[in-house]
C-alpha cells in the first residue's frame, strides 16, 4: 500500500524557504532637500540680489534717515531723533494741507477722471467704426506716450491767462479766467486726466473684449437697457480689471512730481503742493533730508495702504 503524498505547506519541513540574496539598499543621495532648494534658486539669485541692492537697501537707509536730523548743508554729523520728524509733520500746517491736496489730487484725477473715462472710452470704442477707434485711440495714446515735461509745457500753455482755454472761452463769449492761479489743484488735476487716461482705456478694452457676447445679446434679448447691461453685467464680469486698474492708477496718481512742477511748481503759495512736491521742498530747498525722508516714508505708507485695500478687493470673487 502505497503512503499518500503529504499536502504542501501542512508539515514544518515545508514551510521552510531557503534564504534569498540580500534585498538592495537605497542608495544615499548627496543632495540634500536645502542642497536641491539652492540649487533651483540659483538661477535667479542675480535677480534677487539686484532687488536687494538697488530697491530693499535704498528704503531701509531712507527709513534710518526719517528718524535722524539729517541736513543737506552745514552739518557735520546727524543724530538720532527717533519720532521728531514725524511728529514734527503731524503739527504741520502746510504738510496737512499737501495731505488734503493729495488726496483731492488722487481722487479727482485718478479714481474719478482716468478711471470714469478711460471706462467710458473704451465702451464707446467697441461701438464704434474702426476709423473712428484708430483716430481716438491715435490721440488718446500719444498724450500717454508723451514725456512728463512735456505734457507740463503743454497743458500750462493751455491753462494760463493768454492760453488756448481762454481762447476758446473768449471766442464762445463766456467768462473766462487765470485757471492756474484761481484752481491751480483742478488744473493740475484735468492735466494728468488728460495724460493717463489712455492706460485705462487699455486695460478696460482688453477686459470688455473678454465679456461673452452670448450673455449681452441675451440681456438685450430681455429688455435690459444700456445702463442696466453696465450696471448689472458688464461691471461685475470686469470686476477685476477695475480693482487693478484703480491700484495701479492710486499708485501712479500719488507719486507725480513733474507735471505739477512744470505748471505750478506748487503754487501759488502751496494751493497745488502734493506731497511729493512737498517732500522736495522740505528735503532739497531747505535741506531738510530727514524730514523730507520722513514725508516720503508716510507717503510711501499710504501707497501700501491703498494697495492692501485693492489686493484684498482683487482676492474677493465675482
Amino acid at each position: 500500500m502505497t503512503a499518500a503524498t503529504p499536502h504542501a505547506g501542512t508539515g514544518p519541513e515545508t514551510a521552510k524557504v531557503p534564504p534569498g540574496p540580500p534585498a538592495p539598499q537605497p542608495e544615499h543621495r548627496p543632495r540634500t532637500s536645502l542642497a536641491r532648494s539652492l540649487t533651483r534658486a540659483l538661477p535667479v539669485a542675480p535677480a534677487v540680489v539686484l532687488l536687494l541692492l538697488f530697491l530693499a537697501g535704498p528704503i531701509v537707509y531712507c527709513a534710518y534717515i526719517a528718524f535722524t536730523d539729517l541736513q543737506l548743508t552745514g552739518q557735520a554729523h546727524s543724530s538720532f531723533v527717533g519720532l521728531d520728524n514725524f511728529r514734527k509733520a503731524f503739527t504741520d500746517d502746510e504738510f496737512i494741507n499737501a495731505v488734503w491736496l493729495t488726496l483731492v489730487f488722487t481722487v479727482v484725477s485718478s479714481l474719478l477722471g482716468q478711471n470714469t473715462l478711460g471706462l467710458a472710452l473704451a465702451s464707446l470704442m467697441q461701438r464704434a467704426s474702426k476709423p473712428v477707434r484708430t483716430i481716438t485711440g491715435g490721440i488718446v495714446i500719444t498724450a500717454w506716450v508723451l514725456p512728463e515735461v512735456v505734457a507740463g509745457f503743454l497743458l500750462y500753455a493751455f491753462f494760463r491767462r493768454e492760453g488756448t482755454l481762454n481762447a476758446i472761452l473768449d471766442w464762445l463769449h463766456l467768462p473766462s479766467q487765470n485757471w492756474l492761479y484761481t484752481l491751480p489743484i483742478l488744473a493740475v488735476s484735468f492735466a494728468n486726466v488728460w495724460r493717463g487716461t489712455a492706460f485705462s482705456m487699455l486695460v478696460y478694452s482688453a477686459a470688455l473684449n473678454e465679456i461673452p457676447k452670448e450673455i449681452t445679446e441675451a440681456a438685450e434679448v430681455d429688455g435690459a437697457g444700456g445702463w442696466r447691461r453696465m450696471w448689472h453685467i458688464t461691471l461685475p464680469m470686469i470686476r477685476r480689471s477695475i480693482g487693478t486698474n484703480l491700484m495701479l492708477n492710486t499708485l501712479q496718481t500719488l507719486s507725480v512730481f513733474g507735471l505739477i512742477w512744470v505748471m505750478t511748481r506748487g503754487g501759488p503759495g502751496n494751493k497745488s503742493q502734493t506731497l511729493p512736491l512737498f517732500m522736495y521742498e522740505q528735503a532739497f530747498q531747505n535741506s531738510m533730508i530727514g524730514y523730507g525722508t520722513a514725508v516720503a516714508l508716510l507717503l510711501l505708507v499710504v501707497g501700501s495702504l491703498f494697495s492692501l485695500v485693492y489686493m484684498r478687493l482683487l482676492r474677493t470673487e465675482v
